[in-house]
């Protein structure tokens, strides 16, 4: 029997290729996502893990903020790779599907104010069916700032309706009383929804890889509006774009907007801290980038979520310059630009 097993192993190199397992992580803006990824990176398990990322926003900090980047995929010494997904989904799929080191396994970040549900059918109703297995979704809640006005955006509602697990994270932020009306919150909006609390991302891997909590057939076509029907019925390479199509339609229903800023000279930290504090629109949901300030030889990363921001300071391995990314509803472009302008030292 083992000598049978070696030879179709030798013959058949491709075979554990086929069926590779696909988590989706899905979650509102600065819910902790990036966070869960680096946990999952870092893991101790021995398992070669692919993670395909794809941030909202003409500047790519994510995949800044998880590791150096070498052109679009990087490497880990574990064997783990990260990849940014460029234009195609499928196509970014297939790159991991067709390395030649084993990989165990493929882990996929939504952007924050994605509606998942073209993601789940790209796995689906697409020739990747036969080559991957879609096992969970999981959906990142952030437990302190999460409250029903999420449910304005169509998106936020749509991530946890079709979330096979919600990890409520930052749970330690928040009294019990919180905790549990969120939990009745979400119940009410996902019936029998499993939810697992979290802080920092930390949750124990078997909880949420290899979970087989997808059932491809409650994903069928006549479930769904008609835009996502051909992804049933054409060849892939129609397929490509759908799901940035459908991206951009949520968007511009929920009102979002992107706003990208770079500069080649450095911001004077006092007035930038003063533009945090005193003059930054309340609508901005979300801010991610690189910072250069003029008094310090260090890069800053910088996170802002709803009240909170943090700056974590390490070495520049570039060229000095400011990165940012500002994700809100309906937020005025020229009076941010001009903000952050008068911000430079």
């Amino acid at each position: 029997m083992t000598q049978l097993t070696t030879q179709t192993a030798n013959l058949s190199i491709d075979i554990p290729k086929q069926g590779m397992p696909v988590t989706i992580i899905t979650g509102f803006l600065g819910s902790g996502k990036t966070t869960l990824l680096n946990q999952i990176l870092k893991n101790k398990q021995d398992l070669k893990v692919a993670v395909l990322v794809n941030e909202f926003g003409d500047i790519n900090i994510d995949s800044q903020l998880l590791i150096s980047v070498d052109q679009d995929m990087v490497e880990l010494s574990n064997g783990c790779i990260c990849c940014t997904i460029n234009d195609s989904l499928v196509d970014s799929v297939y790159r991991v599907l067709e390395r030649e080191e084993r990989i165990d396994y493929l882990v996929i970040e939504t952007t924050g104010v994605a509606d998942p549900l073209p993601i789940i059918l790209t796995f689906l109703g697409t020739e990747l069916r036969d080559l991957t297995n879609l096992d969970s979704i999981l959906t990142v809640v952030d437990a302190e700032t999460f409250n029903a006005e999420h449910f304005k955006s169509e998106a936020a509602l749509k991530q946890i309706t079709y979330g096979d697990i919600i990890l409520l994270n930052k749970t330690d932020l928040v009294p019990p009383e919180k905790i549990s009306e969120l939990e009745k919150f979400i119940h009410d909006v996902k019936h029998g929804a499993r939810i697992l609390h979290t802080q920092y991302g930390e949750v124990a891997l078997p909880l949420i890889l290899n979970v087989g909590l997808t059932p491809a057939d409650e994903y069928t076509p006549h479930d769904h509006d008609h835009e996502h029907e051909h992804h049933h019925d054409h060849e892939h390479h129609h397929e490509h774009d759908h799901h940035h199509e459908h991206h951009s339609h949520h968007l511009e229903n929920d009102g979002f907007v992107s706003i990208s800023f770079q500069s080649d000279r450095p911001f004077d930290v006092y007035k930038f801290e003063n533009f945090l504090t005193e003059e930054m629109s309340e609508d901005v949901f979300r801010a991610k980038g690189i910072l250069w300030f003029s008094d310090s030889e260090s890069r800053h990363i910088f996170q802002l979520s709803g009240p909170r921001y943090n700056l974590y300071a390490d070495e520049w391995r570039t060229q000095p310059k400011n990165q940012l990314v500002f994700i809100g509803r309906k937020l005025n472009h020229n009076q941010i630009y001009a903000q952050l302008n008068e911000c430079l030292g």
